[in-house]
């Protein structure tokens, strides 16, 4: 369950990372700054879509050269971020089949994409949340996001690690950590946390191993990473994207959006995602908010006259690193024309980071949903969540080296009733949404909110959990409302971002401005891959 953040404020006692890292896998070649040059450089670094796409109608780039330019290069570089869980066995002959096509197939013909391991495909991959009770589960048909993302033209490259069980396993922090991937470590410094479940697809698409990638979020698991990777992260509003065949978490909070080096390539991706999806009843509310082009709403001077609040109080002060980033982005938007206005409070904004009822939904959609998914996912393996509880103490040696399973231990003790269910449901929604979000955004009239996304990324510690600093997330969580992260700066080599956050459906407004915030600031540079930490 991505992001039991309340409940992890109640019982982490967080400190200073370890100095020895065995966990982490077999050493790699040491790669500092200087001589990490040899490792980040690459032909087809940093091109986006739109770019790979026109060497491509050049004549001088196919799909299946693109594809094994990223295969050896995960080969060659993900030894140091252990960010790929597997890759396709089939990508090459899945290139090749579109090269011999002879015309495009969508907008996303040809180009290698990684997803996370909670997405099923139907092919010689696995799909297993990261959990060896789930090797060998091979699903018959493809997710929606991967089925459309091939209709698209895209050539499925991988899975991603993630936090196990997308954070659910343990109420500690391990972000990045799973029996079956093990460590996802932070490109930008090896010893430094990749961030919240969606982890191994941040640093996989920071480090240049893929085009773009797919994340999940229940709560920060998308934006939250996107930050500390110095890539663009889009959490949508719930019901935008399909879920049918991602492994759920909290299916009222659940997202799917698309992690990738630019403003453009988030909009190009995001528009071959959305459509109402059989599989998933929450689409149906998309119906008439969607759109297949967003690159259409992108303008590089979409800031000029948008008003733009600063929710203070929660969002800021728990990290100077990240307001300082935070304060130089909104002296960017201000010198691009935006109307800022300072402070523009989320009137709930305190009760929604410790809502009991956050408890209440979390645990009673998790249970069901995951005991839904056990029960009727092929193959050999743990039935319902007592079942994967007794599968990981039975297998304690692998599963539980590293953390505790009370997360999954506390969800399977927790008994809420329907009532209770609906009505802490209820409260989250309407504190989060009317007296929240669209309470300030009506208030102060304003097209978005940005804040800073979360603090610089903390040490690697799996013997205590990584520290946790706050964030930005919480609110468009428990809304079902989207958010945008994009690169903000660095703080002592670390990357921070800044998340634009608006009402249902303005993915259209959030996407434009990010990108003129984008343009203005060019922050993002590639990796640094160092081992050595300087700084705080």
């Amino acid at each position: 369950m991505e992001g039991h953040r309340a409940m992890r404020r109640k019982v982490l006692a967080l400190g200073p990372a370890v100095a020895a890292a065995p966990w982490l896998g077999a050493a790699p070649a040491r790669a500092d700054t200087a001589g990490g040059a040899d490792v980040v450089g690459g032909e087809f670094d940093e091109l986006g879509i739109t770019e790979l796409r026109g060497l491509m109608a050049e004549g001088r780039l196919d799909a299946e050269r693109l594809t094994r330019y990223y295969l050896e290069r995960i080969e060659r570089i993900d030894p140091l971020l252990h960010a790929v869980i597997e890759v396709n066995p089939d990508a090459l002959r899945e290139a090749r089949r579109l090269d011999a096509g002879g015309r495009p197939r969508g907008p996303l013909h040809g180009m290698p994409v990684l997803l996370k391991d909670l997405v099923e495909t139907a092919d010689r991959m696995h799909t297993t949340a990261g959990s060896l009770a789930l090797e060998g589960l091979r699903p018959a048909r493809d997710a929606t996001v991967a089925a459309r993302l091939r209709a698209a033209g895209a050539v499925v490259l991988g899975k991603t690690n993630l936090s196990e069980w997308a954070g659910g396993l343990s109420l500690t922090h391990h972000a990045g950590w799973s029996a079956r991937g093990g460590q996802t470590r932070n490109p930008y410094k090896l010893d430094r946390s990749p961030n919240e479940s969606s982890s191994g697809t941040g640093a996989a698409v920071a480090a240049n191993l893929c085009v773009g990638g797919i994340g999940t979020e229940t709560n920060g698991s998308i934006i939250d990473p996107s930050s500390a990777n110095c890539v663009v992260g889009v959490k949508p509003t719930v019901g935008l994207v399909g879920r049918g065949g991602v492994i759920p978490g909290v299916p009222s909070q659940d997202s799917v959006g698309p992690m990738v080096r630019t403003v453009r390539d988030a909009a190009i991706m995001l528009g071959t995602l959305v459509g109402i999806d059989g599989r998933d009843p929450a689409t149906t509310a998309s119906r008439g908010h969607f759109h297949r082009d967003y690159t259409r709403f992108l303008d590089a001077d979409g800031l000029r006259g948008a008003r733009i609040g600063v929710p203070r109080t929660v969002y800021f002060g728990y990290s100077d690193h990240a307001d300082d980033m935070a304060e130089r982005a909104i002296g960017v938007m201000r010198a691009a024309g935006a109307v800022i206005v300072d402070p523009a409070d989320i009137p709930t904004a305190e009760r929604l980071e410790d809502l009991p009822g956050s408890t209440v939904v979390q645990a009673y959609e998790f249970k069901r949903a995951l005991n839904t998914y056990l029960a009727a996912a092929g193959g050999e393996h743990p039935r319902d969540l007592a079942e994967l509880i007794a599968f990981n103490r039975a297998h304690a040696d692998r599963e539980l080296r590293w953390v505790r399973q009370d997360g999954l231990e506390a969800v399977q003790r927790l008994d809420f009733s329907q009532r209770e269910y609906e009505e802490a449901l209820a409260v989250n929604r309407r504190l989060s949404r009317a007296e929240g979000i669209d309470a300030v955004l009506r208030r102060h009239r304003l097209d978005a909110l940005v804040m800073p996304t979360t603090g610089p990324p903390a040490k690697i510690d799996l013997i205590r959990g990584d520290t946790y600093g706050g964030g930005a997330s919480t609110p468009a969580a428990l809304a079902g409302y989207p958010a945008v992260s994009v690169p903000a700066g660095f703080a002592f080599g670390l990357p921070v971002g800044v998340t634009f956050m608006g009402t249902a459906w303005s993915e259209p407004v959030l996407l434009r401005l990010a990108y003129a915030y984008e343009r203005a600031s060019r922050v993002r540079r590639v990796p640094t891959y160092r081992e050595a930490d300087v700084g705080f």
